[in-house]
């Protein structure tokens, strides 16, 4: 994933019809994990922030990672602003950095694993910053044919759920669960997003 490629796009992000499926990711999520305001919150691949500021009542301190400074720029404006409260940033790439020595209860990432070629080594970053039965929110498209991005893309066209799902048990997640969580319509189609959910560790049933 280039994170310059999205530099130019920072300013008009939340100009581009994300604000509406920020929204719609925020509901699906606050209808599926249990979030309260003691929850540290991170969201990896944040852009500029806007599924974190709906989610922003229903926890506690939260930190905003993304790898493009322009995102990162406008993040810092929200949170100078008072848009964004108790939140700090994270200029981390967890495909190439050391996990940050810090824990949190929550992971959000949203429509950034199909960017990233190796996707278990982030999930085990994830596991690692979870604390245990933490819980990792997965946003990201259905398996596509490459219509999405188009030709020249060298990410993952969407995820097959079965395969995504031993991926995650695999970095050491249980108790995985999909739902159906947003539907993105464009000229050439739609495109249907699943939304991921699991805990870190062993299983919630007893």
């Amino acid at each position: 994933m280039d994170p310059h490629s999205f530099d130019s796009r920072a300013a008009t992000w939340d100009d581009e019809g994300k604000v509406q499926r920020a929204s719609a990711v925020a509901r699906t999520i606050l209808e599926t994990v249990p979030l309260d305001p003691s929850m540290r919150l991170l969201e990896y691949g944040a852009g500029t922030g806007l599924v974190t500021q709906a989610l922003r009542d229903a926890v506690g301190p939260v930190t905003l990672a993304d790898t493009s400074t322009g995102m990162r720029e406008v993040i810092a404006r929200k949170i100078e602003a008072g848009e964004l409260t108790n939140a700090r940033i994270w200029d981390v790439d967890l495909t190439t950095q050391p996990v940050p020595d810090d824990r949190v209860d929550v992971i959000v990432t949203v429509m950034t694993l199909h960017h990233i070629e190796n996707v278990s080594a982030v999930l085990a970053a994830f596991a690692e910053l979870l604390v245990d039965g933490g819980r990792l929110c997965v946003v990201d498209l259905e398996e596509e044919d490459g219509s999405f991005h188009g030709e020249g893309f060298d990410g993952h066209r969407g995820f097959q759920r079965s395969r995504l799902a031993e991926d995650l048990v695999g970095a050491g997640f249980s108790d995985v669960e999909f739902r159906n969580c947003h539907e993105i319509e464009r000229s050439d189609g739609r495109y249907p997003l699943f939304l991921a959910t699991c805990c870190r560790g062993a299983s919630l049933v007893i």
